[in-house]
């Protein structure tokens, strides 16, 4: 739903010079910081949408003159946004703000009509130079006036954390981008506390009944614990081998412990940004080889127990490739997150 706080009586003297700016983001956690990161004497009548089709309508509704837009977002992603806005021609000076942060990512968003691109969390200096390179004149006598009264959204536990995996998914799929020379579509993260049994069903229905293999890295540091699982179908594992011109001498094994490497790594190293704190990986293990879900979970049932689970589905565009990456945080690391998290809110 598009919020929109609109001028007080007292205000209506300004209304003609202040300049309706949208922030088009799923997460109210990703929208209050960039209310935080705008320029204090920019005098903005500031709309919210958190899905790209609202978006589109507040747009259509002269809310948005300039737009701050995500790139994954539910319903209407932000490339559908860009393609829609030129396909109706649609006015906005639209500054991308994304975790995507893959160079094909920055390129089609600049191709499709994006004035600049801003890698989250948003620097409050690169937004101020993003919106100054945009060229407009700054009325400044309405400036506090208008800003005073701008309500920022509430923010709870998953909601934050759910932007922070996002963040941190984002830089992982910029590195695999890189190595596999393909475009990774991403996903919004799915984050929730989950007993063992709701765990469990999580997996059947990521994988379903398709033969797969899959790798596990714990994880520990900071008050924090836990594991990350990298799930691969077995039918995919030739066709990443060719991606990566991997050696006719190198196992499937080999390959996959590669890529739970790569992904793994710089997944937990955007989390441990984010949230200022260390976590020191161990070395990974397979879980499991050519089987089912159901098997891998009967094969190690007593390592899962209520858990903070973050599940992230990468795939290959062109391909029909897919990764699940699922982050295991223990019961007691929840606390020690809650804080951080309440510290990057407040």
């Amino acid at each position: 739903m598009s919020l929109c706080r609109h001028p007080t009586p007292f205000e209506g003297a300004y209304v003609a010079t202040a300049i309706p700016l949208l922030i088009c983001d799923d997460s109210s956690m990703a929208r209050k910081q960039l209310m935080r990161s705008l320029p204090a004497n920019w005098p903005f009548r500031v709309s919210q949408a958190d899905n790209g089709l609202d978006g589109l309508d507040a747009i259509r509704a002269g809310r948005g003159e300039i737009v701050l837009l995500d790139l994954t977002m539910p319903r209407l992603d932000g490339f559908g946004v860009l393609t829609r806005m030129r396909e109706e021609g649609l006015q906005a000076d639209v500054i991308v703000v994304s975790g995507d942060i893959q160079q094909e990512a920055i390129r089609r968003a600049l191709a499709l009509g994006a004035r600049s691109f801003i890698r989250k969390p948003a620097d409050p200096a690169d937004l101020e130079a993003a919106l100054l390179a945009l060229g407009r004149p700054l009325p400044t006598d309405a400036a506090a006036l208008l800003r005073s009264d701008m309500s920022l959204p509430a923010v709870g536990f998953r909601d934050a954390f759910r932007e922070v995996a996002n963040i941190a998914m984002g830089r992982a799929a910029e590195l695999l981008a890189r190595v596999l020379g393909v475009f990774i579509r991403l996903p919004v993260p799915n984050v929730n506390i989950l007993e063992v049994g709701e765990l469990h069903m999580a997996l059947l229905d990521a994988q379903g009944s398709q033969q797969v293999s899959a790798i596990c890295q714990g994880y520990i540091g900071s008050g924090i614990a836990g594991e990350a699982l990298l799930i691969f179908h077995d039918s995919e594992i030739d066709d990443v081998a060719r991606l990566l011109n991997h050696q006719a001498s190198s196992s499937p094994l080999e390959l996959q412990l590669d890529l739970a490497a790569i992904v793994i790594g710089a997944c937990l190293n955007g989390l441990s940004e984010q949230l200022g704190m260390q976590l020191s990986s161990g070395h990974p293990l397979v879980l499991g080889q050519h089987c089912t879900i159901g098997e891998l979970i009967r094969l190690n049932r007593g390592r899962w127990k209520r858990t903070l689970a973050v599940e992230i589905s990468y795939s290959l565009e062109d391909h029909d490739i897919k990764f699940d990456l699922m982050l295991l945080f223990t019961e007691d690391s929840v606390p020690v997150l809650q804080k951080k998290i309440d510290f990057l809110i407040n």
